[in-house]
């Protein structure tokens, strides 16, 4: 046993305080009660256990992405791909009445309460930043948030363009995800058959997204441009749109 347990001291740090391994000379001497006949299987049952163990501690241990995440501060609410926008939208109004600053520390997410303060782990290099929540997006159906050019830079995601990440609320304060009982509003520009067309349509129309919907068994893919609270901002976008040419009406998104 003291031999044992000089072996047992001989490990790494990270893997002495294990519980299971403190439990280790117990079962060795369970064993010793049970295997009296030979001491060749008992040394050869002792061997195969501790292999086992030794493998299993350290194979847990050198999981740093599970244990990185497993402590971060915050509710774990998403995963999944981040971009970015920039200069294009500089200046431009965001769905909170702000103006877009590339510069600040904020991010587009479809359904958190404006305000909301989200801390955005890069899984592939695990940098982090923390955001405001003050825009709606990304449309592009496989990201789950539009960072600040500012906040992307924190994180390395410039060069990429996009990345695996978490992300964790801050401010346990605010409803997640955003109220469904408050009405949200969009415009609808197109509706089509072909997914084909709908995406080339869409691509012609700044801050648009195709969404499939199913009607009396039909399949469509509807064009949809900006995401507001308030029926008013949708009406004011709607109008702008028809200068432009583009016909729609303000519709109500189902939550």
């Amino acid at each position: 046993m003291d031999n044992l347990r000089s072996f047992i001291l001989s490990f790494p740090n990270d893997l002495i305080g294990n519980p299971f391994l403190l439990k280790l000379p117990k079962v060795i001497n369970f064993l010793d009660s049970y295997l009296h006949e030979n001491d060749k299987i008992k040394i050869f049952v002792k061997l195969i256990i501790l292999s086992s163990v030794i493998a299993l501690l350290t194979s847990c241990s050198s999981s740093k992405e599970f244990s990185e995440f497993e402590n971060v501060p915050g509710t774990l609410i998403e995963s999944g791909i981040a971009s970015w926008y920039g200069p294009d939208f500089h200046g431009n109004k965001t769905a909170n009445g702000e103006r877009y600053n590339m510069n600040d520390l904020t991010a587009a997410h479809r359904t958190l309460s404006f305000g909301s303060i989200v801390k955005v782990y890069n899984r592939t290099n695990g940098k982090s930043v923390i955001v405001r929540i003050n825009d709606r997006g990304p449309y592009a159906k496989e990201r789950i948030i539009d960072l600040s050019k500012k906040a992307a830079e924190k994180i390395d995601l410039i060069q990429e363009g996009s990345a695996e990440v978490e992300l964790r609320l801050l401010n346990e304060d605010k409803k997640l995800p955003i109220n469904l009982k408050v009405p949200h509003f969009t415009v609808q520009v197109g509706s089509y058959k072909k997914k084909n067309d709908a995406l080339s349509f869409s691509s012609s129309i700044d801050n648009s997204r195709v969404i499939q919907s199913k009607v009396n068994e039909e399949i469509y893919y509807r064009v949809y441009v900006g995401l507001f609270t308030e029926k008013t901002e949708a009406e004011n976008l709607k109008e702008s749109l028809q200068e432009e040419g583009i016909d729609g009406f303000v519709k109500q998104v189902e939550n």
